[in-house]
Formats: structure tokens, sequence, C-alpha cells
């Protein structure tokens, strides 16, 4: 069974940076797309980044586009998303989540799997 286990939130001020890690257990990540999810008090869970198997495919919300990138070592059963220039606004709990996906290509739906999430606080 693949659990998932994020790391690396904490308390920034607005314009720094933080990198999550999302590490794998239970099973290799190599047919797995991965995605970061966001979500902040008193709003919905919001895609943020995912990333194909191979790495080659990302996307990423159009809010954190510039901002945010999205990796993976598969060897590490990890995959990361440095977050740059940081606002208040990005505040929330991260999560990231896996599905079995073998296309080149990921969305920002359908995962299955899911970690318990990293506190994010953006403020001064």
């Amino acid at each position: 069974q693949l659990q998932l286990v994020e790391s690396g939130g904490g308390l920034v001020q607005p314009g720094g940076s933080l990198r999550l890690s999302c590490a794998a257990s239970g099973s290799t990540l190599d047919y797995y797309a991965i995605g970061w999810f966001r979500q902040a008090p008193g709003k919905e869970r919001e895609g943020v980044s995912c990333i194909s198997r191979s790495g080659d495919g990302t996307n990423y919300a159009d809010s954190v586009k510039g901002r945010f990138t999205i990796s993976r070592d598969n060897a590490k059963n990890t995959v990361y998303l440095q977050m740059n220039s940081l606002k208040p606004e990005d505040t929330a709990v991260y999560y990231c989540a896996a599905v079995v996906n073998l296309k080149p290509a990921c969305v920002m739906r359908g995962y299955n799997y899911w970690g318990q999430g990293t506190q994010v606080t953006v403020s001064s």
C-alpha cells in the first residue's frame, strides 16, 4: 500500500521560499503521477501542480506559475515542490497525492492516495 508523507512546511515571510517534500513508502513511485494540492481555511481544496511519472510532463495552477516548481527523484521515491516569492494567499495546508498514470502528461484530478498534509503559513 502506497503511503505518502509531506514535510518542509512552516512559517515564512512574504517573498520567502520553502521546499516541500513528498516521500513515498510501500511502493515505488515509478508508475505514479504526483500532484500537490492545498486547502486554506474556509476554502475548497485546489490543485497546485502535478508531475508525470517520468517528470517530463508538469502542470501548474495559474496562481503559482512562475513561482512554484515541481520536480521528482524517483531514485529517492520523493517529489518536491519548490515555492518561491511566497504570498500570504499561499497560506494553506499542502497535500501531495498519487495516482497510477502511465501517460506522459498529468492532470490535477483523480488522485487516490493522499498524504496527511503540511502547514504553510506566509505572514510577516
